[in-house]
């Protein structure tokens, strides 16, 4: 049981390592293609945060969010597959704020190409979200091992 449990956290953590491996080998001076998709959705989200609380925000660095995001899913991914509720947590905290930011189908109709390809990404790392809650949820109920006390031996008279 426990060598399949360690296979299913093993390719399951695959998903975000081999994503941070390859953000990393793409980063670059500029932070990569992730970064060039990012800084338009990042300044959108700038522009309605100052329209809304009506205050200046500080200039968003693109190239660290990415970074951010790299060391999250890879620390995350491997803390993951040694059993870490930490590294669940962070993977976590890397869908919560991802999903929704990068996989924006609210914004396509039906009727357009790219409502349902975002669609199926955007349900697709929910169903991962879902994974990592049932892991947490398992984890915590599982009692604890305890320690067997021996039975103590009969005396003799």
């Amino acid at each position: 049981m426990g060598f399949f449990s360690f296979m299913g956290r093993l390719l399951f953590a695959s998903i975000f390592i081999l994503s941070a491996w390859q953000m990393f080998n793409e980063f670059g001076v500029d932070g990569g293609p992730a970064a060039k998709e990012l800084a338009p959705k990042v300044g959108q989200v700038r522009d309605i945060l100052i329209s809304k609380l009506g205050v200046k925000l500080p200039e968003i660095e693109v190239r660290q969010l990415v970074a951010t995001s790299m060391v999250i899913k890879g620390l995350g991914g491997v803390l993951f597959v040694f059993g870490s509720s930490f590294g669940a947590y962070l993977l976590l905290l890397h869908l919560l704020f991802s999903t929704p930011f990068l996989y924006e189908f609210y914004n396509y109709g039906p009727a357009q190409p790219e409502f349902f390809s975002l669609l199926h990404e955007f349900l697709q790392n929910v169903a991962l979200f879902g994974a990592l809650l049932f892991f947490l949820g398992m984890k915590n109920s599982l009692p604890r091992r305890q320690m067997k006390k021996k039975a103590p031996k009969p005396k003799t008279v």
